[in-house]
């Protein structure tokens, strides 16, 4: 047994022999004079001892053990494991290795044991990957070992306490104030909104700022594989999560379920966090057929490519002719933004998109803003083309 395993057998001796439930201060006065006072520390530098006195806190007293540190770390967005020695984590958008590691694989299968058990999941050869959120509504994914070649791999991403604005946005120049407004009187107009992007491109941060704009007096379903949006403003809400199967393979639900059931809880809008697979039928359908003021997001390298996507999608749940697939996703989704990571690691949006139609062949799209390196977001000299829903509610862009 290594010395923090056995430091940290001894001192949970200790602890247990004090009975009753002690807090973090007391267990860490504990630990100090533990290791202060061990003989086999007495030639390690302070600095030493005080590391050491903090690997066997966050190991006794925490879920995340080493890696707790840069989880309560608000400067920090997303901690990478790559087995029990490679640990990056996000900060300010820049990757970064960090000079902590576990002394065995054990350990760290010991902290995605701890992680799935809260949220009542379980992690093993026979369900080896588990997709969750914390209590604090930070994303984990995790991959055991026998899937994983370099060892279990846990991914935690992490959401600020504080909801991103577009006003925080458009100082990040992440959107120019033009835009901004410019969406912000589409989405409370009605229009369907689909925001598309890579990984880590912004996708739900910009569906969660966009969704401030949605009048409050509506009723909104919120439809989601994992939970991450952070809708505060309405009030009448419904946040719906999909389900995994049990050990038995029972007890799934999935996002296609969600979405049909919430076309009869009287919706005046639906938010699907992200469409992955046939689930993009329903929407679809479930946008032309009144429920206007959808958003969603979709991974998508362009919007021509996400358009691409969204065909292939609509393929897997039914056998259409693509002409129909292409007039029904015409007909449903108004607006597509388009959202990317740029080689300074900054996030942009890089277009927006009208769909105007569909000519018997393609979807047409008109162009309303796009990117330049050198200018920013700039605005096009078209004009939207469909402005109904605008003038519905007595409104002109």
């Amino acid at each position: 047994m290594n010395v923090i395993k056995k430091t940290t057998a001894d001192v949970r001796g200790v602890i247990s022999s004090k009975g009753g439930e002690l807090s973090d201060e007391e267990a860490l006065r504990i630990i100090e004079a533990y290791i202060l006072n061990d003989e086999r520390f007495s030639m390690h530098s302070n600095t030493e001892r005080r590391a050491m006195i903090n690997r066997v806190f966050y190991s006794l007293r925490t879920d995340l053990d080493i890696l707790q540190p840069y989880a309560d770390d608000r400067e920090v967005s997303e901690i990478m494991v790559n087995g029990k020695n490679d640990i990056f984590i996000e900060k300010y958008g820049k990757l970064e290795k960090i000079p902590v590691y576990f002394d065995r694989t054990e350990d760290l299968e010991e902290v995605i044991r701890r992680i799935c058990a809260k949220v009542h999941r379980e992690i093993n050869e026979l369900t080896p990957v588990v997709d969750a959120r914390l209590e604090d509504g930070s994303r984990v994914n995790a991959v055991y070992k026998n899937i994983a070649i370099n060892g279990p791999i846990l991914t935690i991403r992490k959401f600020p306490e504080k909801a991103i604005t577009m006003e925080m946005l458009i100082q990040n120049k992440t959107i120019t104030e033009e835009a901004a407004k410019f969406l912000e009187k589409l989405v409370a107009a009605g229009y369907n909104i689909f925001i598309s992007g890579g990984t880590s491109s912004g996708k739900t941060t910009f569906l969660n700022v966009l969704s401030n704009y949605i009048p409050v007096d509506e009723r909104v379903i919120v439809i989601e594989d994992s939970a991450e949006l952070q809708i505060r403003k309405i009030q009448n809400i419904v946040r719906m999560e999909c389900r995994n199967a049990n050990v038995q393979g029972k007890g799934q639900v999935d996002m296609q379920q969600l979405i049909k059931t919430s076309l009869r809880m009287r919706p005046d809008r639906i938010i699907i966090g992200e469409v992955r697979g046939k689930e993009v039928l329903d929407m679809i359908q479930a946008m032309n057929t009144g429920h206007d003021g959808s958003l969603s997001t979709g991974h998508g390298n362009s919007i021509e490519g996400m358009l691409r996507r969204l065909e292939s999608m609509f393929l897997q749940a039914a056998d259409f002719p693509i002409e129909a697939i292409r007039s029904q996703i015409a007909e449903g989704i108004d607006i597509i933004v388009h959202m990317g990571r740029l080689q300074d690691k900054s996030r942009k949006i890089l277009e927006i998109s009208e769909i105007k139609g569909f000519d018997g062949s393609n979807i047409v799209l008109n162009q309303l803003f796009k990117y330049k390196m050198n200018g920013g977001l700039v605005r096009s000299t078209n004009t939207i083309h469909n402005q109904e829903k605008l003038e519905l509610r007595g409104t002109s862009i």
